[in-house]
Parts: C-alpha cells; structure tokens; sequence
C-alpha cells in the first residue's frame, strides 16, 4: 500500500475498537521488537515518511496519501526527519505520542462517520482507555503504572465511572504536554537565537544612521524610538515628528512632514 492508512469498514463500536486495537499492535511491534527494521527505513534523505498501523497488525513506512482530503485520517507527516536530531529514545517516543493521537483519530473518524450516539461514543472511549498508550509501552511507564494501579486498587477498590473519566483526560493531557514538551525544545533555541540577531541589526542599523529632523544619531538614549518615512525611506525619531510608539501601531504609511507638506504635481 502507498499513501493510505488501510482501509477497513468498522460500523459498530466493537468493530472499531477491533480496528484500534490491530493498528495499535501493528505500531508497538514497529517500535518494539522490529524497532532495527523501522529505525532503517526512516531514513532522512528520503521524502516525507509516515508510520502506518494497519488492521492486520502489520505496519508499514510510506509516503502519505496523495489524494485530498484523504479516505482516513493521516499519521504524522515527516517523522523521518527528527530521527538523527534526536537520541533514539526521544525519536520513538515522539513517534509514539504521534501515534496514539492518530489512532484516537481514526477511531473517532469512524464514530462520527456512522453517527454513533452519546452511548457509543462512551462506551468507545471507556474501552480506549482500558488499553495501554503506546507511549506507555515504548517508554516502560505502563508496567510503573500497572503496579501503582495494583497498590491503589488494593488500598481504594476499584475505580468509579467518574474517576474513570478523570483518568482519560488527564491521560490525553499528558500526551499532549509531552509533545509540546519535545517540540518546543528546539524551536524555543532557534527563536532565541533570531532574537540575539535581530537586536544586533537594530544596534547596528540606529548606530548608523542620523535622524533627518534634528541630524543627531544617538539622541538621548539607545533606547529611543526610531519611525521611518515610507515615502523618502528617511529615519526620524519619534520625539522629533511627535510619533508615539502607540500612535505608530495604527499608522499604515508614514509619511514624513517633508513628504506630507509636498504637492502632487498637476
């Protein structure tokens, strides 16, 4: 299969928790025991790559679909790329987060695509969450969490159905949190450098240049407000044309007093 989340055509609740549950198996085999094989095949020189889960429980790197919208929801886009900007266990489990939020997707797809009412779409949910993210399985947090859930059962009993939904949510914020988390680490890096850089322009661009109402280049401060003319591509200081830094905001085109006062010739 090229570009295609595998087909199938769950119509009841137990049908597509059977869909979940085979692509959810097909994506922990890719990341566990064939984690050489799928490591190797996302490979970064090639083009966009994502990680299929499929009914059968077999999975697959491809390309994406290529028609628009496509039939399924789609998995992640490009996971290729991170894989040599990451430690091997941060690539996997970002893979996993990626991966659990797709097969809420597909599943939830299918609930609304055959209208399953309020009932069903708990009853759904409730068996979702009974089973272990794949997160939890590739980064051990199951087994942790299976013993806590054992001491706390045998202390509390079992949980209520109101304690049951809790758990759902904060589960589904906690991925969420994670994934923020790793993305933003990089990205939060870049935007700070382009800051650095972007403040030196500015010193450099005001150290150079003198204001064209009083002529100075320093004013009274590094720290005075610069406005230039969209016309003449003059600069002045704020002070000296009476331009606030609030009144610029609302300012489309600058025109400086020199280039207001000329008239169009006829």
């Amino acid at each position: 299969m090229e570009g295609g989340a595998g087909l199938s055509n769950p119509r009841t609740v137990e049908e597509v928790f059977r869909d979940f549950k085979g692509r959810r198996a097909a994506i922990v085999k890719a990341l566990t025991s064939d984690v050489g094989e799928f490591y190797q095949q996302c490979d970064p020189e090639k083009e966009n790559l994502c990680l299929y889960g499929l009914p059968n429980e077999q999975w697959e790197v491809n390309l994406p679909a290529e028609e628009v919208p496509p039939e399924l929801p789609e998995p992640a886009l490009g996971i290729n790329f991170a894989r040599d900007g990451l430690s091997e266990k941060e690539w996997l489990s970002l893979v996993a987060i990626h991966s659990d939020t797709w097969l809420l997707s597909v599943s939830f797809y299918f609930g609304s695509r055959f209208a399953f009412d309020k009932a069903d779409r708990k009853r759904l949910f409730d068996m979702i969450n009974g089973v272990p993210t794949i997160f939890e399985v590739v980064t051990g947090n199951m087994k942790k969490q299976t013993k806590e859930k054992s001491s706390a059962a045998n202390r509390n009993g079992n949980l209520s159905k109101s304690d049951s939904k809790v758990v759902f949510r904060c589960r589904l914020i906690y991925i969420f949190c994670l994934q923020m988390q790793i993305s933003s680490d990089g990205k939060a890096m870049q935007a700070n450098n382009e800051e650095d850089g972007s403040e030196e322009e500015d010193e450099d661009e005001h150290g150079e240049t003198l204001c064209g109402a009083c002529g100075d280049g320093d004013g009274t401060g590094t720290d005075d407000f610069w406005i230039c003319c969209d016309v003449c591509e003059v600069w002045f200081h704020g002070k000296c044309v009476k331009i606030t830094p609030a009144r610029a905001e609302h300012i489309k085109q600058y025109k400086c007093p020199a280039c207001s006062n000329k008239r169009a010739r006829p």
